[in-house]
């Protein structure tokens, strides 16, 4: 990693200074984009083919928390937009979380080569370049591939992503709610795949059925496409995701020391948190869903801030299309709504596809800011497509934008963001910076150093397997049958000092009398033996610890 530095300075307020000789075109685009507090430099304007470094296309800080678009054909330079979003926001103090889905970002955390082409373009946009990397983590998806392990228990992922994950119909996603429902009822913890499909069986059976009256049922058929989805998705290897040590993702918004303009005056740098995918890129609908669960535990824990002068945090949803891909109504209407309530909390997301038309209009509608590379049209489809597209910008005087976004080169894009005050910046066909850390992949062995120095990679680099519903159920099936015992309550002989993860309520943690013991104390000895009053005590403790705090997504509040 290279040593820290400060970021390259942005231009002043004034825009193209009076003397620059550039069309009265370019000049009123370049005004638009002339803010006076801190933004991220894209670029320069391209006219006909012609970039005018004097003309600078920005983003102000603030308003990437309004949410973003990174779209374009494969090959367009994507990718490298947003490592030169990323690196310009470490710079900045404001942490940054990368999906890597096809292994080519890491090197976001090394310096980049000098060379000729590097020079041409720099000169070209009138970037002062020099090589630096970011301070970064590497994750990796229940530790499949290089990186820290990022797990999530089962109970926490809750059923509506979990359902995503399994494909399943709405039906069946109503009855795997139900499932979760009962566990938190009753206490039975949820913390890998075999817990939830013990639970599943148990409910399936004739005991579980009786149990069930009253809220509610679980028919055999829809147990048994359940329980065939787990099993498949436990071959194909994510049991390894669920499970704990449970991610953190406080960890995302870290700062580091050295240079850079922190938000609270410490010089701090954001770290630029990469998520390795390439091992899981055949499995989609997982990785995108898992995507889905960190920004809703962010969106759960995080407190309300409203509209800061930078972000906390800036997410870059890659490949978004998998995300929205046959999701449920249920489901699309959650991320809506998570989309458009995470900005109050400081966060910004950015969802990186090939075109726009893959993210639902309401999601769109709720994107500030859009950096769109070239479309190509080579079918009655692709022309629509683009027609579609050009028509969702702002009008503008000096392009033709259905034939600028097919001419765009690699490197290359059509820019509008949200000023300082919230309105649409002029349309700009915009030729990029190059990225000042390393374009391509850093050596596997350079990125092991990483993740084995990592401050944080003994907190979650070994699996735990605690007492949970698997357990549970497995000692209830043990016990003699003249004294059963609800699933969420253990052995009567047992004797249990408390919740074992630290504070968590659950039911039945009280020692228990032997058969035939009478309880005493009076008064409070009668309530305490009253059955009603067990069962309202035992539902209710794990209620208030677990189903009340369930988020939009159904995912359950971690418990600090």
């Amino acid at each position: 990693m290279s040593a820290a530095e400060p970021p390259s300075p942005s231009l002043s307020s004034s825009g193209v200074s009076p003397g620059d000789v550039v069309p009265a075109a370019v000049r009123e685009i370049a005004d638009g984009y002339a803010f006076t507090g801190p933004a991220l430099d894209l670029g320069a304007v391209l006219l006909d083919g012609t970039a005018y470094p004097a003309a600078q296309v920005r983003v102000p800080l603030g308003v990437l928390n309004r949410h973003g678009l990174v779209a374009g054909a494969t090959g367009t330079g994507k990718t490298k937009t947003l490592q030169l979003i990323a690196e310009q926001l470490s710079a900045q103090g404001v942490p940054v979380f990368l999906a890597d889905v096809k292994g080519d970002v890491s090197g976001v955390a090394a310096p980049g080569t000098p060379g000729e082409r590097t020079a041409a373009r720099a000169a070209e946009v009138g970037q002062d370049w020099r090589a630096r990397g970011c301070p970064a983590e590497f994750y990796a998806l229940g530790g499949l591939g290089a990186g820290i392990p990022i797990r999530a228990t089962v109970t926490s992922f809750g059923p509506l992503l979990l359902s995503k994950v399994l494909d399943l119909n709405e039906t069946q996603e109503s009855s795997l709610g139900l499932v979760f429902h009962y566990a938190d009822r009753n206490g039975l913890e949820l913390y890998d795949l075999k817990d939830l499909t013990a639970v599943i069986t148990f409910l399936a059976s004739p005991e579980g059925k009786e149990e069930l009256k009253g809220i509610g049922g679980l028919s055999a058929a829809t147990a048994g496409v359940i329980l065939r989805s787990l099993t498949t998705l436990e071959n194909e290897g994510a049991g390894a995701f669920f499970g704990e040590p449970e991610f953190d993702t406080a960890e995302l918004l870290r700062t580091v020391d050295g240079g850079g303009s922190g938000p609270e005056g410490g010089g701090g740098r954001g770290m630029v948190s990469v998520l390795e995918l390439p091992a899981v890129q055949d499995r989609p609908r997982l990785f995108s869903t898992f995507l889905m669960w960190l920004l809703a535990d962010l969106y759960q824990e995080l407190p309300e801030v409203g509209d800061l002068d930078r972000p906390k945090l800036v997410f870059f949803f890659d490949e978004a299309h998998l995300l929205f891909r046959g999701a449920s109504k249920a489901f699309l209407e959650a991320i809506t709504q998570t989309v458009r309530l995470i900005r109050s909390k400081g966060v910004g997301i950015f969802f990186v596809t090939q075109t726009p038309k893959d993210v639902p209009a309401d999601v769109l509608a709720q994107l500030g800011n859009r950096v769109q590379h070239a479309l190509r049209a080579f079918t009655p489809d692709d022309a629509k497509a683009l027609r579609a597209t050009v028509s969702t910008f702002p009008k503008s005087p000096a392009y033709d934008l259905g034939e600028v976004l097919t001419s765009l080169g690699t490197g290359e894009a059509v820019v509008t963001v949200l000023s300082e005050k919230g309105a649409p910046t002029p349309v700009a066909a915009t030729r990029l910076r190059a990225p000042q850390s390393l374009m391509g992949p850093i050596e596997p062995a350079a990125l092991q150093a990483v993740v084995d120095g990592s401050a944080i990679v003994a907190k979650y680099r070994d699996a735990v397997d605690r007492e949970s519903a698997y357990e549970k159920l497995a000692a209830r099936a043990a016990r003699p049958e003249a004294e059963p015992a609800p699933p969420g309550e253990p052995d009567r002989e047992e004797s249990r000092t408390g919740p074992s993860d630290g504070g968590a309520v659950r039911g039945g943690t009280t020692r228990g009398r032997a058969p035939g013991e009478k309880e005493s104390g009076g008064l409070l000895g009668s309530l305490l033996s009253n059955p009603a009053l067990k069962s309202f005590a035992r539902s209710a403790g794990t209620q208030l610890g677990r189903e009340i705090s369930r988020s939009l997504f159904g995912t359950s509040r971690r418990r600090r």
